[in-house]
């Protein structure tokens, strides 16, 4: 009788997930869909300009759409790398003594307020980098880059990090006992046996950087134009739908266009994720 009640509870605990997945799924297509259908899908998602509170309206966001990708793309070239250069440390090369005390260090990145990255970025490094590179605004796709890329590692290099340990230890042993040195056994063997759960951890990086909100509302720049160099400010839809969700009135076009930029957001996230996933699937 015991066991059947925990087997039930897990079993509401599991459905109540899905439950709430697609309740989530509903509201926001329930509220999204009504700006589709005035403007026209094509319209909303390829027109260059978004002015939702002039007359007339425009409400194409294209701009917004190239940011976050921009925006995506230069922190996951930041944060990848070193991520899983990290986690091959921590798990293979580092002393015990030294990996007791970094992953704990890495981890607690993580529990750092996003609107203290964004604090951190509005006040050293946008100032920092508009010096650097000699151009007039720190705030730009750059800096919220570099910011997320910290935000990222984190999630990317304890998962990775986690999945390199698990390889089993015999594949190592019987490499070196082939005379392969530390290096070629790490890239030809531990590498490939752990791609999927790195490939994971990517993904997870991706999510954690594509659904920020604060921090790229800080310190972007908060452009809505399509960005043509990377130094230049920006406007991701995240950030669009926290600046601007408080000011609209419920039920209006801005309050649909609002929701519409989160459908196309949840499609793009999705579809990256399934692609991914079948490549993983693929390859394995």
């Amino acid at each position: 009788m015991k066991e059947r009640l925990i087997k039930y509870l897990l079993l509401i605990a599991a459905s109540l997930s899905i439950v709430f997945i697609f309740g989530i799924c509903f509201m926001l297509f329930n509220e999204g869909l009504p700006i589709f259908r005035h403007v026209g899908v094509i319209k909303f998602i390829i027109g260059k300009y978004w002015y939702p509170t002039s007359e007339p309206p425009e409400f194409g966001i294209l701009p917004l759409i190239l940011g976050s990708i921009c925006v995506t793309v230069v922190a996951l070239l930041l944060a990848v790398p070193i991520s899983i250069g990290t986690a091959i440390y921590i798990a293979e090369l580092a002393p015990p003594g030294i990996k007791e005390l970094l992953k704990p260090i890495i981890e607690l990145l993580a529990a750092i307020p996003s609107v203290i990255y964004g604090f951190f970025g509005m006040v050293f490094l946008a100032p920092l980098i508009q010096r650097v590179f000699d151009i007039p605004v720190g705030l730009n796709c750059f800096t919220a880059s570099l910011m997320l890329s910290i935000m990222a590692i984190p999630t990317i290099a304890t998962i990775a990090e986690d999945a390199i340990t698990a390889v089993p230890h015999e594949l190592r042993m019987a490499s070196y006992a082939l005379g392969a040195l530390k290096w070629d056994t790490i890239r030809s063997i531990v590498l490939p046996a752990a791609a999927r759960g790195i490939v994971a951890a990517v993904i997870l990086g991706f999510g954690r950087i594509i659904g920020e909100t604060m921090t790229v509302l800080m310190v972007a720049g908060g452009a809505p134009v399509i960005p043509r160099s990377i130094f230049q400010p920006v406007r991701t839809m995240t950030a669009t739908i926290a600046a601007e969700m408080g000011e609209t009135t419920f039920g209006s076009l801005h309050y649909h266009a609002l929701f519409g930029i989160g459908v196309v957001l949840f499609v793009i996230t999705l579809a990256a994720n399934l692609v991914v996933d079948w490549w993983v699937h693929r390859h394995s």
